[in-house]
């Protein structure tokens, strides 16, 4: 192994501007596989976030709305149905639509979802700083911490959000109570104000008041008893008339496009890898074409094949690992730069499941190079065979 090893040092070292220009050729496959793996983390975060967290193992739906929280509506006399329900703790409504705070400025506004929740039940999100909502119809919103940040608000600052109300837009205050954690639903932060609240700003078509009993979009369920999801969910299509009851995870994988986006992203992975190991491969066999004649010095002089072998696969890792390694480092300081609205999030988990894909790949590249030196003949690459 010593002898494999000053092999693939020495020839590393002679060949140093082309071993360290093919490690910034990895280093760039790294980067598009890791911005891959963080754009999915973050497109996905973007539409599953605020049910992922959501505070209630179930979501109640219409039955009709085939699990779209847009077509669904669930009002008051459903959720009361629901939190009679024997082995249900409480029962909060949630409604969701699309509001724009405007900057100082005159720069374009910022998008974000406003969801309506009754405060104090299930789908009001915990605060990292200042208060819940309280009262279920005051003009009080709880922002979570990308808004924060993007329009530089703290507990006790107002903000404007503008609504489409019929042809015009109107504006509404709202005084900045708590601040939660990340919470995006619809690729979009969220602000949460109370439902009452929620039915007066929506957008809608024409100019009109709330109702005393806004209708929601679905139903957040918590449960006295969270590891009962699966019985109580039937229990509860089973004795609730006109619901369709999921758990969490069902219910963000059925947000719209949510599936068809992951799995887009993750067939653009699946190339890059490819991508990767066909020029991985490449290189290295253009290395071993290149040096024949010395692989048959080599072994003329007795150098045993598993010592040729040897001294191409450290190569080839150590070429792919300082490659992996600078890849990672420009990904992880770009990523620095980027505003908090930007969904990009590199994720543990998948961005350590990148890193080794692209670790076995380059030796999975090389197998090819390391199988033709092995085959060489060493009087057929001295120009001796007779």
């Amino acid at each position: 192994m010593s002898t494999a090893l000053h092999l693939a040092l020495k020839e590393i070292w002679r060949g140093l501007g082309r071993f360290l220009l093919f490690s910034l050729v990895i280093a760039l496959i790294t980067l598009l596989i890791l911005f891959i793996a963080a754009l999915g983390e973050g497109l996905g975060a973007g539409n599953r976030e605020y049910l992922e967290k959501l505070n209630g193992q179930l979501v109640a739906y219409q039955d009709t709305a085939r699990l779209n929280i847009a077509s669904s509506r669930i009002d008051c006399d459903v959720r009361r149905a629901l939190s009679g329900i024997k082995g249900v703790e409480a029962v909060g409504g949630v409604g969701f639509s699309s509001v724009a705070i405007p900057r100082g400025g005159g720069d374009d506004p910022f998008d974000v979802s406003l969801i309506g929740v009754e405060p104090g039940k299930p789908g009001e999100p915990p605060v990292t700083k200042g208060n819940t909502l309280a009262r279920r119809s005051a003009d009080r919103v709880i922002v979570d911490k990308t808004v924060a940040l993007v329009m530089n608000v703290d507990v006790g600052d107002t903000i404007t959000v503008r609504s489409a109300q019929g042809a015009d837009y109107e504006f509404y205050p709202l005084q900045v109570v708590g601040i939660t954690s990340s919470q995006k639903y619809a690729i979009r932060p969220s602000i949460f104000v109370p439902i009452a609240t929620w039915d007066k700003i929506r957008p809608k078509a024409a100019v009109g008041g709330g109702v005393d009993e806004p209708v929601c979009n679905v139903a957040a369920i918590r449960l006295q008893d969270p590891n009962q999801i699966e019985v109580m969910g039937q229990r509860l299509m089973e004795r609730v008339r006109k619901v369709e009851v999921v758990d969490r995870k069902t219910a963000y994988e059925n947000t719209p496009g949510y599936s068809a986006q992951q799995s887009t992203l993750t067939t653009q992975n699946t190339f890059a890898l490819l991508i990767g190991l066909l020029v991985i491969g490449g290189f290295f066999q253009i290395q071993t074409l290149q040096k024949v004649p010395q692989i048959g010095m080599l072994k003329a002089i007795g150098t045993p094949n598993g010592v040729v072998a040897a001294a191409a696969m450290i190569q080839i890792i150590l070429v792919t690992l300082l490659g992996v390694i600078v890849g990672t480092l420009i990904a992880l300081g770009v990523a620095l730069i980027f505003p908090p609205n930007i969904p990009i999030i590199f994720e543990p988990r998948s961005g350590a499941t990148a890193v080794i894909s692209i670790l076995l790949i380059g030796p999975l590249g090389g197998l090819v190079s390391v199988r033709y030196s092995l085959r060489v003949e060493p009087l057929i690459a001295l120009g001796l065979d007779t």
